[in-house]
């Protein structure tokens, strides 16, 4: 047979129509295949063989291959209708689609989407526009005083510290608030307690007020506060409301513990002239684009020593990459010691900062009256239980090292009939902020608290600060009395003093200036206890997780490394002095 034969012998049989299949065979056994003849074509394969290349001589080159017409598909012309000649067709626009219908959006028909209507512009709080006369404000000049006439305020301003009461500056404020209105850098040496606060906040609402801005969106603050407690946050947002009140700047607190979509709604439902934050919170907001502080003017960092000790440094490194640089904005920070480390921090954020030390000398020694009873261990559940039976005090503040103590505490207490409650890191915030409304009402008379609260406690009206442990860092003991003699008021401070925990002493009275006379405890408070009433299981306190105690029940050494003090990692530096070994140790 030719070449030519064979082409069209496969091809004719490909244009065959196809037959109906034939039913399927009975499936073969595999002696039955065996027994079937090879293919012409195939070559049995044995083990060891080279396979043989296929033959391809019987194969129809490709460009003789015919081309077989495509299947018809939907929407095709039937056979036999006369096709319209390809010039003829009037392609359509826009490959094909329909066109949409053109026009404003008024035209459109009524089932179309249907225009936004257009967003509220932020509103600001309302301001108080009764008439004041600036004369009203009349105060005497003093040698020696700096009057708030002397600084130059902004009107509005000066009639929120008229209502404030203010006359003249504290040491501080008239320290810092001549160089911070003109916008230099301050690092400032303070306690709480000094008026600081109020310093930094003078400052920001004056320049705020000087230098309005004709449009300004919502979360994009133009000075920012960073606390490292959410108690110290609620604190400055309530003295900035009190400055506020005659300026209609508007203020918003961000702090972990409270509802986060509430604080997302403050920050977008209106313009924010300033935001004061923890770091954590505030970075969670930024990261997701609800704040943005890139238009930041003026940023405060305060309690910056505390920010050391609780770790927040590296989250607060964040923060301030994301603002302008140095150079662009104004930085204020304080600290209650401006040690190496801080000073370190000032430079690398501030550009020639000015430094300001306030002793603190001047505000422990003046308005605070210091004892320091020496007493045992199993003496000072006594000695606190007479102070409150004899001075009968309205509000009392004790403080201890540890957690496990402070609950152990408050549950002996609240045994004894006093009306007791205890604070600490696991007390949800919530419940944090009704404990410290109730103190301040009166209807809570003794508060046991951790250095992590304690921090935080602006409560006026406390009249004793008891130290039942010594702290081991002694800006402790100085921020832990501060929290009495506030505003001008006397108030007093007790330390319990036993044999391992005098040794905090020297280092406390290195810090203030001055030495810390002990003596031993009047008789009157060592009268013994009466008889104890049948103990009573306190609720634990929401989120409080859990302590190991020691299984014979006894207090924790002071020694005992295992138990953390609950305001995080212990200070670097400050070596501890080597304690004397008692006989038969």
């Amino acid at each position: 047979m030719s070449l030519l034969k064979k082409i069209a012998s496969v091809f004719g049989k490909k244009d065959e129509p196809k037959q109906k299949e034939a039913p399927k065979a009975k499936k073969q056994s595999s002696s039955e295949k065996k027994k079937q003849a090879v293919k012409p074509h195939q070559e049995e394969w044995r083990p060891g063989s080279k396979p043989k290349p296929r033959k391809t001589e019987n194969r129809p080159k490709q460009s003789e291959r015919k081309r077989h017409p495509r299947k018809p598909k939907q929407g095709d012309r039937p056979e036999g209708e006369e096709q319209r000649p390809q010039a003829e067709r009037k392609p359509r626009p826009n490959g094909g689609r329909k066109p949409r219908p053109q026009g404003n959006k008024e035209n459109r028909p009524q089932g179309e989407r249907k225009p936004r209507p257009p967003k509220p512009a932020p509103q600001r709080p309302p301001v108080d526009e009764t008439p004041w006369d600036p004369s009203e404000f009349k105060v005497e000049p003093q040698e020696g005083k700096i009057r708030f006439h002397d600084l130059d305020l902004h009107p509005r301003l000066m009639r929120s510290i008229h209502a404030l009461g203010w006359q003249y500056t504290t040491p501080i404020q008239g320290e810092i608030l001549p160089g911070t209105l003109k916008g230099k850098d301050m690092a400032g040496r303070a306690q709480t307690g000094t008026g600081k606060t109020a310093a930094f906040l003078i400052s920001i609402i004056n320049h705020c007020l000087n230098n309005p801005l004709q449009k300004q969106g919502s979360a994009n603050p133009r000075a920012l506060i960073i606390a490292p407690t959410r108690e110290l946050a609620m604190q400055i947002k309530k003295d900035a409301d009190g400055l506020n009140r005659f300026t209609g700047l508007r203020t918003v607190v961000l702090y972990g513990g409270m509802d986060y979509n509430k604080q997302e709604r403050e920050l977008t439902e209106g313009p924010v002239d300033i935001v004061v934050a923890t770091p954590g919170r505030l970075l969670d907001f930024e990261n997701k684009n609800v704040v943005r502080l890139r238009y930041v003017e003026i940023m405060v960092i305060d309690e910056a020593d505390r920010m050391l000790d609780m770790g927040f440094i590296p989250d607060v490194r964040r923060i301030i990459y994301k603002t302008p640089p140095k150079e662009q904005r104004q930085t204020v920070l304080f600290s209650a010691t401006l040690s190496d480390e801080v000073m370190r921090l000032a430079a690398a954020w501030m550009t020639d900062p000015v430094r300001i030390d306030i002793e603190p000398e001047q505000v422990a020694v003046n308005t605070v009256e210091q004892k320091v009873f020496i007493a045992t261990d199993d003496q000072k559940f006594k000695l606190l239980y007479n102070i409150i039976k004899h001075d009968k005090p309205e509000r009392i503040l004790v403080f201890t090292n540890r957690r496990d103590q402070a609950e152990r505490l408050a549950e002996e207490l609240d045994r004894f009939g006093h009306k007791c409650e205890m604070l600490s890191g696991a007390v949800t915030q919530k419940r944090r902020m009704r404990i410290l409304e109730e103190f301040r009402e009166g209807k809570v008379t003794v508060l046991v608290a951790t250095d992590v609260a304690g921090r935080g406690i602006h409560v006026e009206g406390i009249s004793h600060v008891v130290n039942f442990n010594i702290p081991e860092n002694p800006d402790d003991y100085v921020h832990r009395i501060g929290r009495t003699g506030r505003a001008g008021a006397t108030g007093q401070s007790i330390t319990f003093a036993c044999e391992m925990e005098s040794f905090e002493l020297p280092k406390i009275e290195e810090l203030l200036g001055v030495e810390l006379k002990c003596s031993m405890p009047p008789e009157e408070l060592l009268e013994e206890l009466p008889p104890a009433p049948p103990r009573k299981r306190r609720p634990r306190p929401e989120g409080a997780g859990g302590r190991p105690r020691h299984q014979n029940g006894r207090r924790p050494q002071h020694g005992d490394r295992h138990n953390r003090r609950d305001n995080g990692p212990r200070r670097s530096g400050g070596d501890r002095p080597p304690r004397p070994h008692s006989e038969g140790q």
